[in-house]
């Protein structure tokens, strides 16, 4: 039952997406990051007040590397959702999981610690397939730019994923590196929101005006990010990994279903078919990470118990 929180937690990121979308005509990017950020800082910050906890980190470069692959990968996504409809957006992000195991398989592969695996490769390159069946059909030829971008927020997101596994094995505890996450993400969002109007063509206004609308748009953006980051680190720690992993998949039902309802976007049977595919290929890719970590997990016990009967010998 515990994996549940995950359907909770995609649910939220979701709403996250429809709230971005409707506030994109009031703020840039940069500035939807940066507010997206500093409300999550600030949620963070009262929660760790509350509970106790030590923000003092060992590791400040990890974090930073976290924090500005990360905000990269959100603002790149968050712009997709001005020229993309919601669920192949999302779609295009959910990818990440699918590149992490990729990136370790080739990581493996190179260093001589895995076997070459047909079926994963099989199921990547599905994925790929699956991209081409959802973008031919719903992206006309002025939405490529944006549905390449959001293909190449998955690749980010991906990359800060495997560095918040490394923050996890350093020890760092999850409420630690989201918060820096944020300060990073609010710093970086003002400092690229200021430099963009700069540039010529743009509008030379750094941070816009706040209408009600816009200001209970961000805040629920803020709280949206924030409480399912916290639901997403409780199915992983409580849950099962397996139906936890594939439960995330849930987000981009939502999202069509958000999609429909507010924008009309309604997908064709090849749209339709390539996020099939795309999920498909995430659920194998999720089976092999998942017995990948068993097999090591196995090799650790086996290596530990013959040193123990040697030592008792």
């Amino acid at each position: 039952m515990q994996s549940l929180w995950m359907l909770f937690a995609t649910f939220l990121f979701s709403l996250m997406g429809v709230c971005v979308k409707l506030v994109s005509d009031e703020y840039s990017t940069p500035e939807i990051v940066m507010y997206r950020s500093l409300v999550g800082a600030i949620f963070l910050g009262c929660l760790v007040a509350v509970r106790g906890g030590s923000l003092k980190t060992a590791y400040p470069f990890q974090h930073l590397w976290r924090g500005v692959v990360g905000a990269t990968a959100f603002g790149l996504w968050f712009f997709s959702f001005r020229g993309l409809p919601l669920a192949t957006a999302m779609t295009l992000n959910y990818m990440s999981p699918i590149w992490i195991a990729g990136i370790l398989f080739a990581m493996g592969l190179y260093h001589g610690k895995v076997r070459f695996e047909w079926k994963l490769v099989c199921a990547i390159v599905a994925s790929f397939i699956g991209v081409v069946l959802l973008l031919q059909p719903t992206i006309h030829a002025d939405q490529l730019q944006s549905g390449m971008i959001a293909l190449v927020s998955g690749v980010l997101a991906a990359l800060a994923y495997l560095q918040v596994r490394h923050l996890g094995n350093l020890g760092e505890p999850e409420y630690r590196v989201v918060f820096y996450f944020c300060i990073i993400g609010t710093v970086g969002g003002a400092l690229v929101s200021m430099a963009c109007a700069r540039l010529p063509g743009s509008d030379g206004i750094a941070f816009h005006s706040h209408s009600i609308r816009g200001i209970v748009l961000l805040t629920l953006i803020g709280v949206f990010a924030a409480v399912g980051q916290m639901a997403m680190t409780r199915a992983y720690h409580l849950g099962k990994t397996l139906v936890t992993a594939n439960l995330q998949y849930s987000g981009i039902v939502f999202s069509s279903i958000w999609g429909i309802l507010i924008w009309q976007d309604f997908l064709g049977w090849i749209g339709w078919l390539g996020m099939i595919v795309i999920i498909g290929s995430g659920v194998s890719t999720t089976f092999f990470d998942v017995r990948h970590k068993m097999a090591s997990t196995m090799k650790t016990y086996e290596k530990a118990k013959k040193m123990l009967e040697q030592k008792t010998g």
